[in-house]
Protein backbone atom coordinates (compact mmCIF):
# COMPACT_ATOMS: atom_id res chain seq x y z
CA UNK A 1 0.00 0.00 0.00
CA UNK A 2 1.56 3.24 -1.14
CA UNK A 3 2.64 6.10 1.60
CA UNK A 4 -1.07 7.59 3.27
CA UNK A 5 -0.34 10.36 4.56
CA UNK A 6 -1.45 11.05 8.20
CA UNK A 7 -2.73 13.69 10.06
CA UNK A 8 0.35 13.94 12.61
CA UNK A 9 1.41 16.97 12.90
CA UNK A 10 4.55 16.98 15.34
CA UNK A 11 5.93 19.92 17.64
CA UNK A 12 9.27 21.53 16.46
CA UNK A 13 11.14 20.45 19.57
CA UNK A 14 11.58 16.72 20.97
CA UNK A 15 8.97 14.55 21.77
CA UNK A 16 7.49 11.09 22.51
CA UNK A 17 5.69 9.14 19.62
CA UNK A 18 3.20 6.34 21.26
CA UNK A 19 1.04 3.90 19.30
CA UNK A 20 0.62 0.55 19.23
CA UNK A 21 2.74 -1.83 17.04
CA UNK A 22 1.41 -1.77 13.41
CA UNK A 23 0.32 2.20 13.43
CA UNK A 24 3.02 3.15 11.22
CA UNK A 25 5.23 5.18 13.71
CA UNK A 26 8.68 4.15 11.29
CA UNK A 27 7.17 4.42 8.61
CA UNK A 28 5.63 7.79 8.93
CA UNK A 29 8.94 9.39 10.73
CA UNK A 30 11.15 7.46 7.83
CA UNK A 31 8.62 9.82 5.68
CA UNK A 32 9.28 12.98 7.60
CA UNK A 33 12.15 12.59 8.62
CA UNK A 34 13.78 10.74 5.78
CA UNK A 35 17.64 12.41 6.83
CA UNK A 36 17.80 12.09 10.47
CA UNK A 37 19.31 9.63 12.22
CA UNK A 38 18.24 6.70 13.27
CA UNK A 39 18.48 3.45 15.90
CA UNK A 40 16.28 1.09 15.43
CA UNK A 41 16.18 -0.85 19.05
CA UNK A 42 14.17 -4.06 17.50
CA UNK A 43 17.26 -4.53 15.66
CA UNK A 44 18.85 -7.13 17.87
CA UNK A 45 22.18 -6.27 17.06
CA UNK A 46 21.84 -2.27 17.93
CA UNK A 47 20.30 -3.18 21.17
CA UNK A 48 23.17 -4.81 21.84
CA UNK A 49 25.23 -2.31 21.31
CA UNK A 50 23.77 0.63 23.02
CA UNK A 51 22.20 -1.51 26.04
CA UNK A 52 25.96 -2.19 27.07
CA UNK A 53 27.37 1.12 25.76
CA UNK A 54 24.15 4.03 26.17
CA UNK A 55 27.35 6.62 25.60
CA UNK A 56 27.34 5.30 21.96
CA UNK A 57 24.58 8.15 21.63
CA UNK A 58 27.11 10.70 22.22
CA UNK A 59 29.54 9.47 20.29
CA UNK A 60 26.84 9.24 16.84
CA UNK A 61 25.95 12.74 17.54
CA UNK A 62 29.79 13.75 17.55
CA UNK A 63 30.17 11.75 14.46
CA UNK A 64 27.50 13.40 12.73
CA UNK A 65 27.84 17.26 13.90
CA UNK A 66 25.32 18.59 11.38
CA UNK A 67 22.37 16.20 11.77
CA UNK A 68 19.63 17.78 14.32
CA UNK A 69 16.86 15.33 14.29
CA UNK A 70 17.63 11.77 16.20
CA UNK A 71 14.61 8.85 15.77
CA UNK A 72 15.15 6.31 18.42
CA UNK A 73 12.92 3.50 17.77
CA UNK A 74 10.93 1.40 20.63
CA UNK A 75 12.82 3.82 23.08
CA UNK A 76 10.98 1.71 25.40
CA UNK A 77 13.19 -1.15 25.07
CA UNK A 78 16.00 0.66 26.38
CA UNK A 79 15.11 3.32 29.11
CA UNK A 80 18.44 3.62 30.34
CA UNK A 81 19.03 5.82 26.98
CA UNK A 82 16.62 8.76 28.45
CA UNK A 83 18.84 9.74 31.16
CA UNK A 84 21.57 10.87 28.34
CA UNK A 85 18.82 11.94 25.75
CA UNK A 86 17.72 14.52 28.73
CA UNK A 87 21.05 15.46 29.24
CA UNK A 88 22.15 16.24 25.30
CA UNK A 89 18.76 18.20 24.74
CA UNK A 90 20.08 20.16 27.77
CA UNK A 91 23.22 20.60 26.14
CA UNK A 92 21.97 21.36 22.74
CA UNK A 93 18.31 22.96 22.65
CA UNK A 94 18.92 22.87 18.69
CA UNK A 95 18.60 19.04 18.58
CA UNK A 96 15.15 17.06 18.05
CA UNK A 97 15.00 13.76 19.72
CA UNK A 98 11.88 11.69 18.21
CA UNK A 99 11.20 8.69 20.18
CA UNK A 100 8.62 6.00 19.62
CA UNK A 101 7.53 3.49 21.75
CA UNK A 102 4.86 1.14 21.59
CA UNK A 103 4.56 0.30 25.15
CA UNK A 104 4.80 2.65 28.27
CA UNK A 105 5.43 -0.18 30.66
CA UNK A 106 8.91 -0.51 31.19
CA UNK A 107 9.12 3.73 31.30
CA UNK A 108 6.90 3.97 33.83
CA UNK A 109 8.43 0.54 35.87
CA UNK A 110 11.77 2.15 35.92
CA UNK A 111 10.48 5.31 37.05
CA UNK A 112 11.61 7.17 34.14
CA UNK A 113 10.10 10.99 34.24
CA UNK A 114 9.77 11.32 30.45
CA UNK A 115 12.77 13.55 30.25
CA UNK A 116 11.15 15.65 32.86
CA UNK A 117 8.74 17.73 30.83
CA UNK A 118 11.12 18.52 28.01
CA UNK A 119 9.40 16.51 25.46
CA UNK A 120 5.50 16.13 24.35
CA UNK A 121 3.56 13.31 23.67
CA UNK A 122 1.91 12.17 20.72
CA UNK A 123 -0.40 9.50 19.69
CA UNK A 124 -0.22 7.34 16.73
CA UNK A 125 -3.33 5.33 16.17
CA UNK A 126 -4.53 3.25 13.28
CA UNK A 127 -5.78 4.98 10.12
CA UNK A 128 -8.52 7.53 10.41
CA UNK A 129 -11.32 7.22 7.69
CA UNK A 130 -10.41 10.70 6.03
CA UNK A 131 -6.80 9.58 5.80
CA UNK A 132 -7.54 6.84 3.67
CA UNK A 133 -10.14 9.03 1.60
CA UNK A 134 -11.68 6.85 -1.24
CA UNK A 135 -9.50 3.47 0.01
CA UNK A 136 -12.14 3.60 3.06
CA UNK A 137 -14.37 0.93 2.97
CA UNK A 138 -16.83 0.58 5.83
CA UNK A 139 -17.37 -2.83 5.63
CA UNK A 140 -14.18 -3.82 5.32
CA UNK A 141 -13.27 -1.73 8.23
CA UNK A 142 -15.69 -3.56 10.29
CA UNK A 143 -13.97 -6.62 9.47
CA UNK A 144 -10.43 -6.29 9.58
CA UNK A 145 -9.56 -2.87 10.91
CA UNK A 146 -7.42 -0.13 10.09
CA UNK A 147 -4.22 -0.91 11.57
CA UNK A 148 -1.51 -0.12 8.09
CA UNK A 149 0.45 -2.71 9.09
CA UNK A 150 -2.53 -4.94 8.10
CA UNK A 151 -4.28 -2.60 5.29
CA UNK A 152 -0.71 -2.79 4.07
CA UNK A 153 -0.15 -6.45 3.79
CA UNK A 154 -0.88 -9.10 1.01
CA UNK A 155 -3.09 -10.96 3.47
CA UNK A 156 -4.69 -9.07 5.40
CA UNK A 157 -6.79 -11.30 7.06
CA UNK A 158 -4.19 -13.46 7.75
CA UNK A 159 -2.27 -10.79 9.28
CA UNK A 160 -4.80 -9.36 11.64
CA UNK A 161 -5.13 -12.92 12.65
CA UNK A 162 -1.38 -13.26 13.77
CA UNK A 163 -1.51 -9.77 15.57
CA UNK A 164 -2.39 -10.78 18.73
CA UNK A 165 0.16 -13.55 18.55
CA UNK A 166 2.52 -11.32 17.37
CA UNK A 167 2.35 -9.13 20.76
CA UNK A 168 1.64 -11.61 23.03
CA UNK A 169 5.49 -13.10 21.94
CA UNK A 170 7.24 -10.14 21.26
CA UNK A 171 6.06 -7.73 23.87
CA UNK A 172 4.60 -10.40 26.67
CA UNK A 173 6.47 -13.68 26.18
CA UNK A 174 10.08 -11.96 25.98
CA UNK A 175 9.95 -9.05 28.23
CA UNK A 176 8.83 -11.45 30.76
CA UNK A 177 5.68 -9.56 31.49
CA UNK A 178 3.44 -12.48 32.65
CA UNK A 179 4.54 -16.15 33.89
CA UNK A 180 1.71 -17.64 32.55
CA UNK A 181 1.45 -16.57 28.83
CA UNK A 182 -1.32 -19.51 28.03
CA UNK A 183 -3.52 -17.73 31.09
CA UNK A 184 -2.76 -13.76 29.24
CA UNK A 185 -3.96 -15.67 26.08
CA UNK A 186 -7.03 -16.84 27.20
CA UNK A 187 -7.54 -13.29 29.45
CA UNK A 188 -7.19 -11.32 26.09
CA UNK A 189 -10.22 -13.61 24.41
CA UNK A 190 -12.44 -13.55 27.28
CA UNK A 191 -12.04 -9.34 27.34
CA UNK A 192 -13.34 -9.03 23.87
CA UNK A 193 -16.66 -10.08 25.15
CA UNK A 194 -16.43 -7.07 27.42
CA UNK A 195 -15.45 -4.54 24.40
CA UNK A 196 -17.90 -1.67 24.65
CA UNK A 197 -19.47 -3.00 27.95
CA UNK A 198 -18.59 -1.91 31.70
CA UNK A 199 -15.88 -4.46 33.02
CA UNK A 200 -17.05 -6.99 35.64
CA UNK A 201 -13.58 -8.51 36.85
CA UNK A 202 -15.11 -10.94 38.88
CA UNK A 203 -17.08 -12.29 35.94
CA UNK A 204 -13.47 -12.08 33.93
CA UNK A 205 -11.81 -13.87 36.80
CA UNK A 206 -14.44 -16.84 36.72
CA UNK A 207 -14.54 -17.06 33.09
CA UNK A 208 -10.61 -17.28 32.72
CA UNK A 209 -10.51 -19.35 36.20
CA UNK A 210 -7.76 -17.01 38.04
CA UNK A 211 -7.44 -14.30 40.62
CA UNK A 212 -9.11 -11.23 40.18
CA UNK A 213 -5.73 -9.52 41.30
CA UNK A 214 -4.21 -11.44 37.98
CA UNK A 215 -7.55 -10.11 36.15
CA UNK A 216 -6.23 -6.39 37.07
CA UNK A 217 -2.31 -7.14 36.67
CA UNK A 218 -3.23 -8.69 33.21
CA UNK A 219 -5.58 -5.45 31.98
CA UNK A 220 -2.54 -2.72 33.53
CA UNK A 221 -0.19 -4.98 30.77
CA UNK A 222 -2.77 -4.47 27.94
CA UNK A 223 -3.44 -0.71 28.75
CA UNK A 224 0.35 -0.10 28.83
CA UNK A 225 1.02 -2.14 25.26
CA UNK A 226 -1.57 0.31 24.20
CA UNK A 227 -4.25 -2.51 23.05
CA UNK A 228 -6.91 -1.14 24.58
CA UNK A 229 -8.36 1.86 26.58
CA UNK A 230 -10.79 2.33 29.17
CA UNK A 231 -14.16 4.97 28.82
CA UNK A 232 -14.65 6.92 32.03
CA UNK A 233 -18.44 8.01 33.07
CA UNK A 234 -19.22 12.01 32.20
CA UNK A 235 -20.40 12.89 35.48
CA UNK A 236 -20.50 16.68 35.11
CA UNK A 237 -22.96 18.62 37.61
CA UNK A 238 -25.58 15.91 36.78
CA UNK A 239 -28.60 15.79 38.59
CA UNK A 240 -28.93 11.96 37.51
CA UNK A 241 -27.23 9.27 39.27
CA UNK A 242 -24.95 7.62 36.80
CA UNK A 243 -23.03 4.34 37.52
CA UNK A 244 -18.93 5.01 38.37
CA UNK A 245 -17.37 1.84 36.54
CA UNK A 246 -15.54 3.13 32.98
CA UNK A 247 -16.48 0.89 29.91
CA UNK A 248 -13.81 -0.84 27.83
CA UNK A 249 -12.64 -0.82 24.13
CA UNK A 250 -9.71 -2.83 22.17
CA UNK A 251 -7.91 -0.26 20.16
CA UNK A 252 -8.45 -1.20 17.23
CA UNK A 253 -11.82 -3.20 15.30
CA UNK A 254 -9.74 -5.45 13.61
CA UNK A 255 -8.32 -6.49 16.39
CA UNK A 256 -11.06 -7.10 18.79
CA UNK A 257 -12.60 -9.30 15.57
CA UNK A 258 -9.61 -11.81 15.55
CA UNK A 259 -9.17 -12.34 19.74
CA UNK A 260 -13.25 -12.39 19.79
CA UNK A 261 -14.08 -16.45 18.92
CA UNK A 262 -17.05 -17.21 17.12
CA UNK A 263 -19.41 -20.18 17.14
CA UNK A 264 -23.00 -21.25 16.16
CA UNK A 265 -24.48 -19.06 19.75
CA UNK A 266 -22.88 -16.04 18.53
CA UNK A 267 -25.43 -13.82 16.47
CA UNK A 268 -23.64 -11.90 13.76
CA UNK A 269 -25.71 -8.56 14.55
CA UNK A 270 -24.01 -8.96 17.89
CA UNK A 271 -20.53 -8.96 17.63
CA UNK A 272 -21.31 -6.35 14.54
CA UNK A 273 -22.76 -3.69 16.64
CA UNK A 274 -20.09 -3.35 19.33
CA UNK A 275 -17.52 -3.37 16.13
CA UNK A 276 -19.25 -0.47 14.86
CA UNK A 277 -19.47 1.44 18.41
CA UNK A 278 -15.64 0.61 18.57
CA UNK A 279 -14.56 1.96 15.20
CA UNK A 280 -16.58 5.16 15.50
CA UNK A 281 -14.68 4.99 19.69
CA UNK A 282 -11.27 5.09 17.50
CA UNK A 283 -12.07 7.66 15.24
CA UNK A 284 -12.83 9.87 18.38
CA UNK A 285 -9.60 9.01 19.70
CA UNK A 286 -7.93 9.26 17.16
CA UNK A 287 -9.95 13.19 16.76
CA UNK A 288 -8.90 13.90 20.06
CA UNK A 289 -4.91 12.75 19.85
CA UNK A 290 -4.89 15.29 17.13
CA UNK A 291 -6.89 18.24 17.44
CA UNK A 292 -5.24 21.35 19.29
CA UNK A 293 -7.96 22.35 22.06
CA UNK A 294 -7.98 19.82 25.09
CA UNK A 295 -11.41 17.70 24.94
CA UNK A 296 -12.28 14.55 26.11
CA UNK A 297 -14.00 11.21 25.67
CA UNK A 298 -16.53 9.85 28.08
CA UNK A 299 -19.81 7.98 28.14
CA UNK A 300 -22.94 8.45 30.22
CA UNK A 301 -24.91 5.55 31.77
CA UNK A 302 -27.93 6.28 34.63
CA UNK A 303 -28.20 3.79 37.23
CA UNK A 304 -31.46 2.58 35.95
CA UNK A 305 -29.90 1.93 32.51
CA UNK A 306 -30.46 5.01 29.98
CA UNK A 307 -26.74 5.02 28.11
CA UNK A 308 -25.31 7.09 25.56
CA UNK A 309 -22.25 5.29 23.88
CA UNK A 310 -20.25 8.41 23.92
CA UNK A 311 -20.15 12.22 25.12
CA UNK A 312 -17.38 14.46 23.80
CA UNK A 313 -16.40 17.61 25.96
CA UNK A 314 -14.05 20.78 25.27
CA UNK A 315 -13.92 23.69 24.06
CA UNK A 316 -15.33 23.58 20.75
CA UNK A 317 -17.37 20.34 21.57
CA UNK A 318 -20.39 19.22 23.91
CA UNK A 319 -21.68 16.53 21.73
CA UNK A 320 -23.82 13.04 22.85
CA UNK A 321 -23.16 10.45 20.20
CA UNK A 322 -25.18 6.91 20.03
CA UNK A 323 -24.47 4.60 17.63
CA UNK A 324 -26.42 1.81 16.42
CA UNK A 325 -26.19 -0.89 13.71
CA UNK A 326 -29.69 -0.46 11.96
CA UNK A 327 -30.49 1.07 8.75
CA UNK A 328 -33.71 2.39 9.68
CA UNK A 329 -34.24 5.20 12.54
CA UNK A 330 -36.68 4.16 15.47
CA UNK A 331 -38.05 6.47 18.09
CA UNK A 332 -36.64 4.17 21.07
CA UNK A 333 -33.10 4.38 19.33
CA UNK A 334 -33.26 7.85 20.73
CA UNK A 335 -34.32 8.38 24.10
CA UNK A 336 -30.97 8.16 25.54
CA UNK A 337 -30.25 11.14 23.71
CA UNK A 338 -33.38 12.88 24.71
CA UNK A 339 -32.32 12.08 28.00
CA UNK A 340 -28.72 13.48 28.14
CA UNK A 341 -30.33 16.51 26.36
CA UNK A 342 -33.13 16.73 29.10
CA UNK A 343 -29.87 16.65 31.45
CA UNK A 344 -27.76 19.03 29.72
CA UNK A 345 -29.18 21.73 27.61
CA UNK A 346 -26.17 23.42 25.85
CA UNK A 347 -25.07 19.99 24.70
CA UNK A 348 -26.04 18.74 21.02
CA UNK A 349 -27.25 15.39 20.09
CA UNK A 350 -26.09 12.96 16.95
CA UNK A 351 -27.25 9.58 16.26
CA UNK A 352 -25.14 7.39 14.15
CA UNK A 353 -26.41 4.79 11.63
CA UNK A 354 -25.99 2.20 8.93
CA UNK A 355 -28.46 4.31 6.81
CA UNK A 356 -28.52 6.88 3.55
CA UNK A 357 -29.39 9.76 4.38
CA UNK A 358 -29.03 12.75 6.93
CA UNK A 359 -31.74 13.70 8.70
CA UNK A 360 -33.04 15.50 11.83
CA UNK A 361 -35.45 14.34 14.11
CA UNK A 362 -36.67 16.11 17.35
CA UNK A 363 -33.16 18.50 17.07
CA UNK A 364 -31.07 14.96 16.71
CA UNK A 365 -28.76 15.15 13.87
CA UNK A 366 -28.98 11.43 12.03
CA UNK A 367 -26.33 11.06 9.91
CA UNK A 368 -25.16 7.70 7.83
CA UNK A 369 -22.08 6.64 10.18
CA UNK A 370 -19.67 5.93 6.88
CA UNK A 371 -20.66 10.05 6.15
CA UNK A 372 -19.94 10.93 9.83
CA UNK A 373 -16.12 9.14 9.59
CA UNK A 374 -14.81 10.06 6.50
CA UNK A 375 -15.89 13.75 7.67
CA UNK A 376 -13.96 13.59 10.89
CA UNK A 377 -10.90 15.53 10.42
CA UNK A 378 -8.83 16.58 13.31
CA UNK A 379 -9.71 20.75 14.34
CA UNK A 380 -13.09 20.26 12.60
CA UNK A 381 -15.83 20.51 14.80
CA UNK A 382 -17.80 17.40 15.45
CA UNK A 383 -21.07 18.62 13.69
Amino acid sequence: MEIVERFLRPPEGSYFLFGPRGTGKSVWTQHFYPDALRIDLLDPEVFRSYSSYPERLRQLLEAHPQQRTVIIDEVQKLPELLPLVHALIERDKQLQFVLTGSSARKLKRTGTDLLAGRAVLRQMSPYMAAELGDRFHLSHALTIGLLPLVLGSTDPQDTVRSYAALYVREEVQMEGLVRNVGNFSRFLEVLAFSHGSVLNMANIARECEIGQKAVEGFLSIVEDLLLAFRLPIFTRRGQRATVKHPKFYYFDTGVLRSLRPRGPLDRPEEIDGVALEGLVAQHLRAWLAQTTEPHELFYWRTRSGVEVDFVVYGPSAFVAIEVKNTARIHARDLTALKAFRQEYPPSRQMFLYRGSERRTIDGIVCIPCDEFLRALRPGEILI
